[in-house]
């Protein structure tokens, strides 16, 4: 699967403070413990803190791009940070996220299209966060048929079904997992799925253990990608675990080393 580390984050006060004093050397290391500890690709976003987040995310982007030319994924929810980031960036890009209304599809679907960038898509609107599996796959919908029109690859789109905290919405998660299933079969080609992981044990006592078992029943249910902390060895050997088990990987008895070499 895709693994996103989300370290690089402006809501984290070390890097909030990294990004207001200019201190590569934070969001360098960073960088590359996420890529050693075997994330693909880097969340990057500059918090609700920052006062300049078009130029932050570009000082950001240039910073990593000294260390590190892993897929960048740029994740504000305003748009022309997210164009101000991909007029700078070299390799793949990421961008996170769009939501289901037609205002912000009509300008990130093309953008995507421009910069020949993988795209999020959020099964939320402007009515609010989905309280089913019906109404996620109706936003699921809507996102693919915009995407269809526009001529955008639909093997270039993830769909996140929104993971809710376990302690508010206890009765949704079976339907986000049977969400993250059904995705695959609303088209031919199929969008791949994505969740923001860390979002299911937020205000939780038990975090990493939520944090690994919601994301090994993900798997099974055919989950492709999740933004999350590779630091939690814990929760990155029970991912490697979970595809070794779904015969995704071949089995030996260093197999977490292996997967870790690789």
């Amino acid at each position: 699967m895709l693994i996103i580390g989300e370290l690089i984050n402006g809501m984290f006060q070390d890097i909030a403070r990294a990004i207001k004093d200019k201190d590569k050397s934070v969001i360098q290391k960073r960088a590359l413990e996420q890529v050693d500890a075997g994330a693909d690709a880097l969340d990057v976003n500059c918090g609700p803190a920052s006062a300049k987040p078009g130029s932050d995310i570009r000082w950001l982007i240039e910073a990593i791009r000294e260390v590190t030319d892993k897929p960048l994924c740029l994740d504000s929810s305003k748009p022309q940070v997210i164009e101000s980031g991909l007029e700078v960036l070299r390799g793949k890009a990421i961008i996170n996220s769009t939501t289901a209304d037609p205002e912000k599809l009509d300008i990130l679907v093309p953008l995507a299209k421009k910069y020949n960038a993988l795209l999020i898509g959020l099964t939320i609107s402007t009515k609010g966060i989905p309280q089913n599996k019906d109404q996620r796959l109706e936003l699921a919908a809507e996102i693919l048929a915009f995407c269809s029109q526009a001529d955008f690859p639909v093997e270039d789109l993830y769909i996140d079904p929104i993971v809710l905290p376990v302690n508010v919405a206890q009765a949704q998660m079976q339907g986000i997992l049977e969400a993250i299933r059904e995705f695959k079969v609303i088209s031919t080609p199929s969008p791949k799925t994505i969740v923001g992981l860390s979002n299911v044990s937020q205000g939780t006592k038990s975090r990493g253990l939520l944090n690994r078992t919601f994301l090994t029943m993900a798997l099974a249910y055919g989950l492709d990608a999740a933004i999350l902390d590779p630091l939690d060895k814990d929760l990155m050997d029970s991912l490697i675990t979970a595809e070794l088990i779904l015969n995704k990987n071949i089995y030996c008895d260093s197999y977490l080393d292996a997967y870790r070499r690789k």
